[in-house]
């Protein structure tokens, strides 16, 4: 699989937003810790890393063993350290945010110790004895490889498809590039795959071109970690016009590869989420100089993580609140501006008043299409909303068929992808030495 990146992508220019620690700085925080009995830092980890623990290696010197620490409980401890919002989780629940002082920096601790090992060359796991068994793994984002990890260390034989040319799922395209880029992602990918026998399908749809019949008759089990689907578009007037597009498409395109903003004074995300936050922080970063976000909202009604919104800010992004779209205006084809409905503090529609905003770019952030219907080829699977129905272990209702990730959860955090990745990889590891077979 061809993982090599254009040395020219337009996430280049971005440096990163939460500089690393050098190592009197990791040793300085580390001593800060009170390593916590019952620590609630670990509680709101959904990898449940022993944090604790491998703060304590740090301020001990034992950077080795930190590492290893974190990676235990999370294969993918080096991207979720820069990109996890840590604020709203091992951060935000340090005791040190009850005594009036400055939480423990988990985060850049975490990354202290991971980006060590990676440097270093350390690999810790190996392939365990072969089973004579075989999983595959649809799509290659952080669920898959955090299942195809942790069932290689059980000995069995995995193979994952991946539809795209990179494996890394959002990490590798979506993530905003002032956390990580994608360079570090396909490292982290070349190392977690270094415990060797896991075989890459890449350039193949499922059930397209490889139909779940196929799936069943070849593999003893199959995980499901495919993801979301397309960007969400609006059907409105002027809807055509040359300068829409979704957001994840756009950052994408930014992150793999040049995009020109040369002719663009004005930008526009539409949405009130952690992409559209993502989105306006990175049209700043590229130079836009007139950048709003518009929000059919307040903006205390906004699902984005308020710490983010408030950076957004400090970087002279502007918002448009209650505000949803009515029309794209344009010129010949070309997008000039946008017309928005006004709402109440209820979201509804006031009677006869709207607004226009200039805009030579919209980007639209207003969520992505879920895929949970292409497996409506499994005997006995479940799909609620678009999302598929596993129980707390990943299970679903056809037998020896597993799902985690964004397909599963609608669209959490990496962080959370990981930890459904690694429990159906025991739970299917269960199943394949000849455990209970379905969902419970």
């Amino acid at each position: 699989m061809n993982q090599k990146l254009p040395a020219n992508r337009a996430e280049l220019v971005f440096e990163d937003f939460k500089k690393p620690y050098s190592e009197q700085q990791a040793r300085a925080e580390a001593n800060r810790c009170l390593y916590c009995y019952d620590a609630p830092c670990i509680q709101a980890c959904p990898t449940e890393i022993d944090i604790p623990t491998f703060i304590r290696r740090i301020a001990n010197e034992n950077v080795e063993g930190a590492a290893k620490t974190i990676f235990d409980s999370n294969i993918l401890g080096m991207s979720c350290a820069r990109v996890c919002p840590v604020e709203t989780l091992c951060v935000g629940s340090c005791v040190y945010n009850h005594m009036d002082a400055s939480p423990i920096q988990i985060g850049k601790l975490q990354r202290y110790a991971t980006d060590a090992a990676f440097d270093a060359g350390l690999s810790f796991y190996e392939a365990g004895e072969d089973t004579g068994k075989s999983v595959v793994c649809i799509g290659g984002g952080p669920a898959s490889l955090a299942a195809a990890h942790r069932l290689r260390r059980f000995g069995h034989k995995v193979t994952i498809i991946e539809k795209d040319h990179y494996l890394g799922g959002l990490n590798t395209t979506g993530i905003a590039s002032y956390k990580m880029k994608a360079d570090r992602s396909l490292t982290e990918v070349e190392w977690l795959m270094s415990i060797g026998g896991i075989e890459v399908r890449s350039g193949i749809s499922v059930p397209d071109q490889m139909s779940w019949a196929d799936l069943q008759a070849e593999f003893d089990a199959i995980f499901v970690g495919f993801g979301l689907g397309e960007d969400s578009l609006l059907s409105l007037e002027g809807a055509d016009s040359k300068g829409i597009m979704g957001a994840v498409d756009f950052i994408a395109k930014m992150k793999l590869g040049m995009v020109d903003l040369s002719s663009v004074q004005h930008a526009i995300v539409i949405g009130g989420g952690n992409t559209a936050l993502d989105a306006v922080r990175e049209l700043k970063g590229l130079g836009i100089d007139n950048v709003t976000l518009a929000y059919r909202g307040g903006e205390a009604q906004m699902s984005g993580y308020a710490h983010e919104w408030s950076e957004a800010k400090r970087e002279g992004v502007s918002a448009s609140w209650r505000s949803q779209p009515l029309a794209f205006i344009h010129n010949n084809g070309k997008l000039t501006g946008v017309e928005f409905q006004l709402m109440d503090e209820n979201k509804k529609a006031i009677d006869g008043q709207t607004k226009t905003l200039n805009a030579d770019l919209v980007l639209l952030a207003i969520g992505q299409g879920k895929l949970g219907a292409l497996t409506s080829g499994l005997t006995g699977i479940e799909v609620e909303k678009g999302k598929i129905v596993t129980d707390a272990h990943g299970a679903t209702g056809a037998k020896g068929v597993y799902a985690g990730g964004d397909c599963r959860n609608g669209g959490k955090e990496v962080v959370n992808a990981v930890a459904e990745g690694d429990q159906a990889a025991q739970a299917m590891h269960t199943f394949i030495m000849g455990g209970g077979s379905c969902r419970t």
